[in-house]
């Protein structure tokens, strides 16, 4: 077992600038600043010394609403230094998502840039009217009753707003010592985020994740990727996610690492130029985020050989897929990453030893302090190895949704084991195969179909660039099988071709019933394809309400 870290958010970055005052924390390459780890640690002290002059309270919620930004970075080491709770918005969030997190959360203040183009501010005006009227700070929006302020990073501050650098700026009438007394209160096992899951089946939940929680599952992926002072980590993934704001930006805090923004939004072009720029030796992202890298037109005029790991997350990686990024992207020690928001990140992970079969058919073993198993959904008990079951994970479990008991005593057992919702298999060695949702398992004229069964046997196809199998209701059947299937470029094919080529693999009952040729799938932020949606558009296109 790996040792445990007794610490905090904040004093991660503390200690980190101790040992490595003069080395580069922070590249943020859109806005062109650099921050060595003294001047971040400052930075993120004078802001939590404003946030205490403005009078966020221990454990209080403040929402950022924010692309990948430097300051966004600041503002989440300021709150764990101060006790607050960071309530992450997804940068692409629409109106009514927004408002459903701020009222759900019941977030205080909200803070928000002021992009060209964005629609940040224009969107907040709209959902509080009141704001333009309102004195900076005391906010009284009927619709948000606990929103009472808002800050906006920018140069000219809009009407109702307070500036977020005119916070970091009053910081300093603060005494040091009212920031060490505040600092000192704030316990291990204090919630530090509150961050919603993705949306990839119903209504977001805000995960109550703790300091010790994100702490060492961060460690443990960083001592998992051989991470050191010396290295300099691409953030290519959203700053708003849990894989942005967790498993990148700790993982460079705990090992004195810089850490780089190429772009504020994902953009193949600016990461490549990011990458190569800043000799970066770590990038991160889902299997579709390197696809979109590698399909770049500029792709292989950049020198990338400085990369050597980083982590992949989100979805099965085709073996090709991972050659590519082993022998041409450089990074021959990238690792496959399992894990949810309510297990405050990583559960499994593959080791950068591993062959490629592992890296791509598998998602690795536990890591450090975690346990895994996999049960019989109905009866609850062990199943046998490499018999298909439900992943559940125990070691650094979120405290729970938060106001949902009744969701997290669904999620999480009296014993502390996390239900997944994830099937799998793990095999004698412990390495765990993710094998699909228990809510898109299809069930056939009282059959059981895996739809990782039937996209395995699609991939293999020559033509067949992606593919997704889902579940349709049937009034004969209960459920028929559908697929979505992406050509690969110039390979056109039809019907009769893919189900010819299914009847020679498959038996009968796992035939498609439904065959949609489509350029692109529904994916949340962070590369995770939506099947319910999917399903959702199916049931309209077949009339099958």
């Amino acid at each position: 077992m790996g040792e445990l870290l007794r610490t905090t958010v904040g004093s991660l970055l503390d200690e980190a600038a101790r040992r490595f005052p003069d080395r580069e924390a922070l590249i943020d390459i859109p806005a062109g600043l650099r921050y060595t780890y003294r001047e971040l640690s400052a930075a993120a002290g004078r802001l939590a010394k404003g946030f205490i002059k403005l009078g966020i309270g221990r454990g209080e919620r403040l929402a950022l609403w924010s692309p990948n930004l430097s300051e966004a970075v600041v503002t989440e080491f300021a709150l764990a230094r101060i006790g607050a709770v960071l309530v992450n918005v997804d940068a692409n969030a629409q109106p009514q998502q927004l408002e459903y997190l701020l009222r759900q959360s019941d977030s205080r203040s909200l803070i928000v840039p002021a992009l060209p183009g964005a629609g940040y501010i224009a969107t907040v005006r709209r959902l509080c009217p009141e704001a333009a009227s309102s004195t900076p700070g005391n906010l009284a929006c009927p619709s948000l009753p606990e929103l009472k302020r808002l800050i906006a990073i920018a140069e000219d501050v809009p009407a109702g707003f307070l500036g977020w650098r005119d916070i970091l700026a009053s910081g300093d009438d603060v005494p040091d010592s009212l920031l060490t007394d505040r600092q000192a209160a704030c316990r291990e096992d204090d919630v530090v985020t509150l961050l919603y899951t993705s949306g990839t089946t119903g209504a977001p939940k805000g995960v109550m994740s703790t300091h010790f929680g994100i702490v060492n599952t961060t460690l443990a992926s960083a001592e998992n990727q051989r991470l050191t002072h010396a290295d300099r980590l691409c953030l290519s993934v959203p700053f708003s996610h849990m894989f942005g704001c967790i498993c990148v930006t700790l993982a460079a805090v705990a090992k004195g690492a810089a850490l780089v923004i190429p772009s504020q939004a994902f953009d193949p072009r600016r990461i490549l130029e990011g990458i190569a720029r800043e000799r970066c030796t770590a990038v991160y992202g889902s299997p579709n985020a390197f696809i979109a890298m590698m399909e770049d037109p500029e792709y292989r005029s950049f020198d990338l050989k400085s990369l050597r790991t980083g982590i992949m997350g989100g979805a099965p990686c085709p073996m090709e897929v991972m050659k590519r990024i082993v022998d041409e992207m450089g990074a021959r020690e990238i690792v496959i990453g399992y894990g949810q928001t309510e297990s405050s990140s990583w559960a499994t992970m593959t080791r950068p030893d591993d062959p490629l079969e592992l890296r791509v058919s598998t998602v690795g073993r536990v890591l450090p302090n975690v346990e895994v198993k996999l049960i019989d959904p109905q009866s609850g008990r062990e199943v046998p190895p490499s018999a298909i079951g439900e992943i559940c994970a125990r070691g650094f479990n979120m405290k729970g949704y938060y106001k949902m008991p009744a969701a997290t005593a669904n999620a999480v057992d009296p014993e502390g084991w996390l239900h997944t919702g994830d099937l799998g298999t793990m095999d004698a060695s412990g390495y765990v195969r993710v094998t699909g949702r228990l809510k898109e398992v299809i069930v056939r004229a009282g059959e059981t179909i895996y739809p990782t069964e039937i996209e395995e046997i699609l991939f293999g196809h020559p033509k067949v660039a992606n593919v997704q199998c889902f579940g349709v209701p049937s009034r004969e059947r209960g459920e028929d099988v559908a697929v979505w299937i992406k050509l690969e470029e110039g390979q056109p094919a039809g019907e009769e071709e893919i189900l010819r080529y299914c009847r020679e693999r498959l038996p009968e009952t796992h035939l498609p019933r439904y065959i949609d040729f489509v350029t692109e799938f529904p994916m949340t932020p962070l590369g995770k394809v939506q099947k319910f949606r999917m399903r959702e558009i199916a049931v309209k296109k077949y009339g099958l309400e």
